[in-house]
């Protein structure tokens, strides 16, 4: 069903010359900047490096367009990546020309445009508007059930083989026919795919569900099958804004062109004729022209090709969209020169990028640190000391972050981060919504709002446990099935089953508490009851934090303030959204992505790997492990593509330093068990050697006595630099069992001891030294500590391998 979207039709702009925005909205820019705002045409591409103000720009494009009045906020569709940046770039043109004039806008991520255009048109191709969203764990439980219906396990099949490959497909807009058509059916292995693949979809057809993935390749879908649905938003929206462009896969792209298209003179005629436009907007020829568009990235920060993100759009954007303006914009805003020039030297090594020199005129600054220790323990406590004297030096936790490859590389970081008394915190670590007793309060409001949704009311028919087992299950299944009912119309039948009296009298009793769940939710009550009420009622009805408080376990306690909390988002919501359904809710729930839940205000130094600090910035940036086989890591080596790709993300994690960069790497590095010699990464030798002031581990187990560091673009004595003499590189030492000075992972439970200034100690790695200070108290107390030979350290009395002498 088509409709006038919004229920409004913008009068037309007034006749005579385009205005210019106020000098107040062009203010502080730099010329490439005002330009990239100021320009229209069909097209326009801006490369925007690192920390170039691309926000600023964005928004003052869009705020512009609205205050010249070329453009209403309706006809305005603005896609990021995350909804934090939605939303502040949202806040960010109301507060350059006011809220209400920013009123009426699309600025989203492409999965939250994509459900909400699919909410309102879903009906044209068999779904409802009540749709469930399912996440990557609801996708991999239905495949796992598929996976075991099948015996496909004895294939070879598992659950993150078969979902990845599911995904891949989806988003290069393949569905299972298309695939099936390519398909080997001699291969059983190919064959046993697309069966699985088949079963999948046709379940969520059933569940009248979409998985992530489906969100925006079914708008695809839809607009090509549909050209005056398609045309309604093609006419409606007249300039479409994407940032992060390089990040975009090929079904990101397919919905950027369908938006994009020009709408025939045929299906113009009709369009307008059926919907009573004030205004028309067609050309002499009687057509539409295609909206406006504006893309903002950056082919050097391109690093998720294993998301199915396709460089090419953004490096063959001149050849799909012909006649681009093209806009450069390379005054870099955040670092120092000095981590410019390194950036600058690194990535110039790649050939598929449009070719730019970052600049800066806040200043040389400082040298970039390099580092080289032992072993990783050492390496990380390397680490540990350089916070504690940026702390010292006024610098918060918060403004710090260590990045690395692999989440394996943690390990060491956070064993000598406890023992050194350091707040810390991992990024990508379990999430709030991702927690079992969180995802099974989401499936009680998910099969409330959609009860044809099977995999949800599994997740929740035997919790708390009611004595509804598997068996009772597979029993209720047969009946749907046998009975073309869904699931939970079969709960309702319950009695006529022939199954015990207890579990007939929970199936019940469960089916009546969802029915009446349903029936206060249902949209089409005049006032349907809003997320908040329908989940204390059934946390009520079920006993579900009652149940998990009389288990007397302190995590299940905590499981019970865990769902507490989520009532408390509930609340939250229905303050913020007075209108807001229980189906708003759940869509507002389930686009929340990992990155959108950082916290800023945090005084924690952030642990993160490179993929998750894409898009930040911290005063002072630790990259650690730049070695061979970590960065590049060893299974990119056979990818194409693949060592560009990684020299991009070392690219990503030296720009996200303001002031203070530094580079370490270890001489050996424990893997799969095992310890091996570790290489400088060959990424170290393209940064020029006069940026980085190298220091190392005392002793011999580095290069030349310790006298010098074995990474390749050290500065050695007299100006020699291995740049000018790889041929000279010295072998490769022999692994030794043990090294001089090493540091450890080491810990001991020190019971009540207490330290206090003047004490001497011994220390498993660092010798003796003189307690200077102690703060804090047990468990928490912390002693800083003059080693004789090893320097100041922190300590975490509790746990430091001491003793008192």
């Amino acid at each position: 069903m088509t409709q006038v979207l919004d229920g409004f039709e913008p009068p037309a702009p007034k006749p005579g010359a385009r205005p210019a925005p106020d000098d107040a909205l062009l203010a502080g820019l730099n010329p490439q900047q005002r330009e990239a705002v100021l320009y229209r045409g069909q097209s326009l591409l801006i490369v925007a490096g690192a920390g170039s103000g691309k926000t600023s720009v964005l928004t003052r494009r869009i705020a512009g367009l609205l205050q010249t009045k070329e453009a209403w906020p309706s006809q305005i569709l603005a896609i990021t990546f995350t909804n934090k940046a939605a939303a502040e770039m949202r806040d960010r043109v109301g507060a350059l020309i006011g809220r209400e004039a920013a009123e009426g806008m699309w600025i989203s991520t492409f999965h939250s445009a994509c459900v909400r255009i699919l909410r309102r048109e879903a009906e044209n191709f068999g779904f409802t508007k009540s749709f469930t969203i399912y996440d990557s764990a609801d996708s991999r439980a239905l495949i796992k059930r598929i996976i075991k219906e099948l015996d496909a396990d004895t294939l070879g099949f598992t659950v993150g083989n078969v979902a990845g490959k599911i995904s891949k497909a989806k988003n290069e807009l393949t569905d299972v026919e298309a695939y099936a058509r390519s398909a080997n059916f001699n291969d059983p292995n190919e064959a046993g795919f697309v069966e699985i693949f088949r079963r999948y979809s046709a379940a969520l057809t059933r569940a009248n569900a979409f998985d992530f993935d489906d969100l925006i390749a079914q708008t695809v879908y839809l607009f090509r099958a549909y050209p005056r649905v398609a045309a309604l938003y093609q006419r409606r929206f007249r300039h479409l804004l994407v940032d992060e462009y390089q990040d975009t896969n090929h079904a990101q792209y397919a919905l950027i062109r369908e938006l994009t298209r020009e709408v025939p003179a045929e299906v113009a005629d009709e369009l307008e004729a059926a919907l009573s436009y004030q205004r028309s907007f067609r050309d002499p020829m009687g057509r539409i022209p295609g909206a406006s568009l504006t893309v903002v990235g950056d082919s050097d920060q391109s690093i998720y090709a294993f998301r199915g993100a396709d460089i090419r759009n953004i490096v063959e954007f001149e050849r799909d969209f012909p006649n681009s303006k093209v806009i450069l914009l390379e005054q870099n805003y955040r670092s120092t020169q000095n981590i410019l020039d390194a950036a600058n030297s690194v990535i110039s090594n790649n050939f598929d990028r449009k070719d730019k020199k970052l600049f800066t005129d806040i200043g040389s600054g400082d040298k970039i640190v390099g580092f080289t220790g032992y072993s990783g323990h050492d390496e990380a406590q390397f680490v540990a000391d350089e916070i504690g004297k940026l702390h010292d030096e006024g610098v918060a936790y918060k403004d710090i972050a260590v990045f690395y490859r692999t989440n394996a590389q943690t390990r060491a970081l956070e064993e000598i981060f406890i023992r050194s008394a350091l707040p810390y915190r991992v990024l990508g670590g379990t999430k709030f919504y991702e927690r079992a007793e969180i995802k099974d309060a989401m499936a009680y409001l998910i099969t409330v709002a959609n009860p044809r949704d099977p995999l949800a009311l599994r997740r929740v028919m035997n919790v708390p446990k009611r004595g509804i087992g598997p068996a009772t299950e597979a029993v209720l299944q047969s009946f749907a099935d046998a009975n073309d009912v869904t699931l939970r119309q079969a709960m309702s039948s319950a009695g006529e089953l022939g199954l015990g009296p207890k579990v007939t009298g929970a199936i019940l009793e469960l089916s009546e508490i969802l029915d009446e769940a349903s029936r206060i939710a249902d949209l089409g009550q005049t006032r349907p009851a809003g997320p908040a009420d329908v989940l204390i009622g059934l946390l009520n009805s079920t006993h579900f934090v009652e149940a998990l408080r009389n288990t007397g376990d302190a995590q299940d306690e905590a499981r019970a303030e865990n769902v507490e909390e989520l009532v408390s988002v509930t609340k939250e919501f229905q303050r913020n959204n007075p209108d807001g359904t229980l189906l708003d809710f759940l869509t507002e729930v389930s686009l929340v992505a990992a990155a959108d839940d950082l916290d800023d205000t945090s005084g924690t130094v952030s642990l993160m790997t490179l993929h998750t600090a894409k898009g930040l910035e911290y005063e002072a940036v630790f990259l650690t492990g730049v070695e061979e086989g970590l960065l590049p890591h060893q299974m990119s080596a056979g990818e194409v593509g693949g060592p560009a790709e990684e020299r991009r993300l070392f690219y990503v994690g030296i720009t996200r330093a303001r002031r203070r960069l530094y580079l370490s790497l270890a001489m050996t590095r424990a893997q799969f068990g095992e310890v091996a010699v570790a290489m400088p990464s060959r990424y170290l030798q393209e940064i020029p050697a006069g940026l980085i002031d190298w220091k190392q581990s005392p002793g011999d187990a580095t290069s030349r006595g310790g006298t010098q560091s074995r990474a390749l673009n050290a500065r050695r004595e007299g100006g020699f630099s291995f740049r000018d003499s790889i041929s000279q590189l010295p072998p490769a030492p022999r692994v030794k069992t043990e090294w001089t000075n090493t540091v450890t992972n080491k810990v001991r439970d020190n019971g009540d001891l207490t330290l206090a200034a003047g004490d001497r100690i011994r220390h498993a790695d660092f010798g003796d030294g003189r307690v200077t200070a102690v703060t804090g108290v047990a468990p928490k107390a912390v002693a800083e500590v003059q080693f004789d030979t090893a320097g100041r350290k922190r300590l975490l009395i509790k746990i430091a391998p001491i003793e008192k002498l």
